[in-house]
């Protein structure tokens, strides 16, 4: 079972916004079995629908298009859609008392003649409700491919695959067993690991697969595998996993699964029943949005302070100044007195804290760029942790970011 993914619109094409959609919709796919073979981005051209439609037909089983379902000009795929079918637009009345009731719930204009549009499908499309917006999806199956058009708001796009398209491809397909485990390592780079690896790569299974995925301080280590029988390839999954451990030793600090670092953390935290609080100095606020990005945050996480300047880690973290003095603002005596007066603060049982010097200039210290503390408080004690990232100030940040997910996520597995 193999799928596309085609994600449509000019402001992805020039940077405008992010494609996240097809993240979300492989993560989707693979977990019920399907293979994701290849994803597009293509701008709101009927020409190049079509052309992408006729180049997918046959060679994947599955096809999914979002974006282009709007009520304006530029949302044209129903109508290449009805070109590429042979089909014409017909009026669905289920569309229109949908769209009707969204519009006297929650908007203040009247319904207009480009939103009554929207109520029109081609006739052989099968219609895939949407929920939370007035664009509805559709689905055609042509010979052995499945053509589904869902909306490109994301939300309203998330919605319809877990409840609609994720159950009709189950039902309707044999799907085979796909399983990922995901090792997140820190220490060394991607070539030593390579290197490290290289009999073992050259002795795992054909239907077994070893990815890189290196980022800025970290490398992940996915190992997929495919087949029919679930139990036969979580045993073999394990066996390799082991013979990971034995040759990586202690840079593995622990698994990753299909979902964010921070997701899995906030997880654990609530299976602790536990919270977490946040200062940040060098990261901004950056760190604490990696939480509050999901849903259900609010269980575990418990706030922040984005202690930026000096007089903001004395005046409302309480740090002494003859602390900052003696030791600066970058140091591990300061990172520890901020995580340990936000856990303090916030009554949360743990914390993480990050002061350093990103760069391009010094700051309110002379220590290098590039030199990062981070701590973390624990129900028992406070850890302090030092890096030299070096001098390129995005890259900084991002990898003191990642880094204090992981060593919390570290912090956490030893108590699993």
């Amino acid at each position: 079972m193999k799928a596309q993914i085609i994600t449509i619109g000019d402001e992805i094409l020039i940077g405008q916004i992010v494609d996240t959609n097809s993240t979300f919709i492989s993560k989707e796919l693979i977990r019920i079995g399907i293979e994701v073979s290849k994803i597009v981005s293509i701008g709101d051209s009927k020409n190049q629908i079509l052309l992408s439609l006729k180049e997918a037909q046959d060679n994947y089983d599955i096809v999914i298009l979002t974006g282009g379902l709007g009520p304006t000009n530029d949302d044209i795929t129903k109508d290449a859609f009805c070109d590429f079918f042979n089909d014409e637009l017909v009026h669905n009345p289920e569309i229109l008392i949908h769209i009707e009731k969204l519009f006297e719930k929650f908007v203040d204009n009247p319904i207009n003649e480009l939103n009554r549009a929207q109520a029109f499908l081609p006739s052989k499309a099968k219609l895939i409700p949407n929920l939370y917006g007035t664009a509805a999806g559709m689905s055609i199956k042509e010979k052995n491919t499945l053509f589904i058009s869902l909306p490109g708001v994301p939300y309203e796009m998330k919605s319809m695959m877990t409840d609609f398209i994720i159950p009709q491809i189950k039902t309707e397909y044999k799907c085979p067993v796909i399983i990922n485990k995901t090792l997140i390592t820190y220490g060394k780079g991607e070539s030593y690991i390579a290197k490290k690896l290289k009999n073992f790569e050259s002795n795992i299974p054909l239907n077994f697969k070893l990815a890189y995925l290196p980022n800025l301080g970290r490398v992940r280590l996915r190992l997929s595998a495919k087949g029919d029988n679930k139990s036969v390839l979580e045993e073999k999954m394990d066996e390799l996993i082991f013979k990971l451990y034995k040759i990586l030793g202690k840079i593995i600090i622990g698994y990753e699964t299909l979902n964010p670092i921070e997701s899995e953390i906030g997880k654990k935290l609530i299976h602790f029943n536990q919270t977490l609080g946040i200062s940040e100095s060098l990261t901004g606020g950056l760190l604490s949005s990696r939480f509050t990005t999901f849903s259900g945050a609010s269980k575990y996480f418990k706030g922040s302070v984005v202690a930026y300047d000096t007089s903001i880690k004395e005046n409302i973290l309480g740090i002494q100044r003859d602390t900052i003095k003696k030791y600066s603002v970058v140091s591990s005596q300061v990172a520890n007195e901020m995580a340990i007066k936000t856990k303090k603060i916030l009554g949360c049982d743990y914390s993480i804290s990050t002061t350093g010097n990103a760069g391009p200039n010094k700051g309110d210290s002379n220590e290098l760029i590039g030199k990062i503390f981070i701590s973390i408080a624990t129900p028992k004690d406070v850890k302090s942790f030092e890096f030299n990232f070096g001098k390129n100030r995005e890259k900084n940040i991002k990898k003191t970011v990642n880094k204090a997910l992981e060593l919390l996520f570290s912090e956490l597995l030893t108590r699993d």
